[in-house]
């Protein structure tokens, strides 16, 4: 019989049927021999690669690809970043022309645009207007008196003739008839001195522009020894005043376009230099470049802002900022040369525009240059470039 007889530990008898357990081994066996036989076939490709084919596959597979440039040369424009404080491009500080007195009116207010000779403020008049009532009535009294002596000088030029009238008199008629015409002009023009007086107690705009700050209140004493009282930007022109190193400044002229774009603004201005310092600061060997802009609401007088100034072109390789790599030594990129291995070359950097980046030293623009994946190659390295035209 195919039956085994056992006992277990609490003495009941246990019947084996050893047929079916050889079955069983049997059946797991013949399983495990089918998923080797099918994982063999998978693995070999379906059988239908030749022999070598998988050596030379995993061998062509340790040489990287990588995609390479040849930049050649392009026209880049020199672009010179730096910083800067704005201002007004001509900054005109209003204050009192005039004797002063109390404001009496305050018509403007900062960011509001000005005519030339439109009245800012008014300084109360009324002992000058009195001043000027009693100087016309003068006037008016030195007329008369004028007109009086007239007439006596010629009543004795018709009487003289007939001997009623001494020649003598006649030169003292004259006299008074000149002496009375030049008081009037005397009275004229102490009038016309206290006219002016008073039309100097309006504080005038002296040329259009916008104003930048207001130092005046009314009912406020001032005086020539006031200060400002206004501050006005002539026609709203703006500039920004930035600092350049001492090599910069020798590469830029007069005119040379450039871009400002305020701290904390994406709007850009464009402008143009129009004046360049004479003179270099002995502290920091640095000067000052002048750029003209025109208004703009974002551009605020004593803000922060970047500009590029177009300090003409070059000739230059042409790299996008994924060939361009870093280290402690400075830029490089990866050239593939003879042999297509992989050499490290030192660049220098040059203007960075939207089309990449320019390099100023260190390629010809005949090189194979490593586009991408430069970060995990090695000089040395044997790679398969894949050409790209740029």
């Amino acid at each position: 019989m195919n039956r085994e007889t056992t006992f277990d530990s609490s003495d009941t008898l246990i019947v084996v049927d050893r047929s079916r357990r050889r079955r069983t081994i049997i059946i797991g066996a013949v399983a495990a021999v089918i998923i080797l036989a099918a994982a063999f076939f998978l693995m070999r490709g379906g059988g239908d690669e030749p022999a070598g084919a998988g050596a030379a596959g995993a061998g062509q597979g340790q040489v990287p690809s990588v995609t390479v440039v040849i930049p050649g040369r392009q026209s880049v424009d020199r672009a010179i970043a730096a910083t800067g404080t704005l201002a007004a491009r001509v900054d005109m500080p209003v204050g009192v022309a005039g004797e002063g007195g109390q404001v009496a009116r305050v018509l403007v207010q900062p960011g509001q645009w000005v005519k030339a000779g439109q009245t800012l403020a008014v300084i109360e008049r009324s002992v000058q207007s009195q001043q000027a009532q009693q100087l016309a009535a003068q006037v008016e009294v030195a007329r008369a008196d004028a007109r009086l002596a007239q007439n006596e000088y010629e009543r004795s030029e018709a009487l003289v003739g007939r001997g009623f009238v001494s020649k003598a008199d006649l030169d003292r008629k004259r006299a008074a008839r000149d002496a009375a015409n030049a008081r009037v002009r005397v009275a004229q023009a102490s009038l016309a001195e206290t006219r002016a007086r008073i039309g100097r107690l309006d504080i005038r705009a002296p040329a259009a522009g916008l104003v930048l700050e207001r130092n005046v209140e009314p009912g406020q004493v001032v005086s020539g020894g006031s200060g400002a009282l206004f501050r006005v930007a002539r026609g709203g022109e703006m500039e920004l005043r930035a600092q350049l190193s001492e090599s910069d400044l020798s590469v830029i002229n007069v005119g040379s376009p450039a871009t400002v774009t305020p701290v904390g603004s994406t709007v850009t201005t464009s402008g143009a230099v129009w004046q360049i310092s004479p003179v270099i600061n002995q502290q920091n060997r640095q000067g000052i470049a002048r750029v003209a802009v025109p208004y703009n609401q974002s551009l605020r007088p004593g803000g922060f802002a970047s500009v590029t100034i177009v300090a003409g072109s070059q000739q230059a390789p042409l790299l996008p900022e994924s060939a361009v790599l870093s280290d402690d030594k400075g830029n490089y990129v990866y050239v593939v040369g003879k042999d297509n291995k992989v050499e490290r070359r030192p660049v220098k950097t040059g203007t960075v525009t939207a089309q990449g980046i320019a390099i100023a030293e260190g390629l010809q623009g005949n090189e194979m240059v490593v586009l991408r994946a430069g970060g995990f190659l090695n000089p040395g390295d044997k790679v398969r470039p894949q050409r790209q035209q740029q």
